[in-house]
């Protein structure tokens, strides 16, 4: 979806990606690369008292790691845009296996070379429960420019 030109994109358009297991070590990495060390995240007997029971992942992990489904192999992405709506409705766990739901909501056109696409992103765990979503928005070449 998103190596596609923004003429070819309609409003309504959906995809779904590939998933990907989250582990231990991505949570340790992305502590050590962020500098968040919150408990939550790192310490396994301090999350056990937490009304998750254990560790979970950082949400801003969860948004990078989704960012890797992205299909951006078509070099009509100009720039990401931004992100809004951004909510965190469950726990990602260590060994939960997530996926993105991608949709066409919206589009607004920048001019003859360009335009934006709102994309609703649903990212799920192996159980289909929303863990997160965000509508994005990125600048994509157009065709006819």
């Amino acid at each position: 979806m998103l190596s596609n030109y923004f003429d070819d994109l309609k409003v309504g358009d959906r995809w779904v990606s590939r998933g990907r297991t989250i582990t231990e070590t991505d949570i340790v990495m992305f502590a050590a690369f962020s500098g968040d060390w919150y408990q939550l995240h790192t310490d396994r007997e301090w999350a056990a008292e937490t009304s998750f029971g254990q560790r979970i992942a950082h949400g801003l992990l969860v948004l990078s790691v989704s960012s890797g489904f992205w299909d951006l192999s078509g070099g009509t992405v100009i720039a990401f845009y931004g992100m809004d709506k951004v909510r965190f409705t469950a726990p990602t766990f260590i060994g939960d296996t997530i996926h993105a739901e991608l949709e066409v909501v919206g589009k607004q056109d920048k001019g003859p070379d360009s335009g934006v696409v709102d994309i609703k992103q649903e990212i799920k765990n192996q159980r289909g429960q929303v863990v997160a979503v965000a509508v994005l928005r990125l600048l994509l070449k157009k065709r006819t420019g």
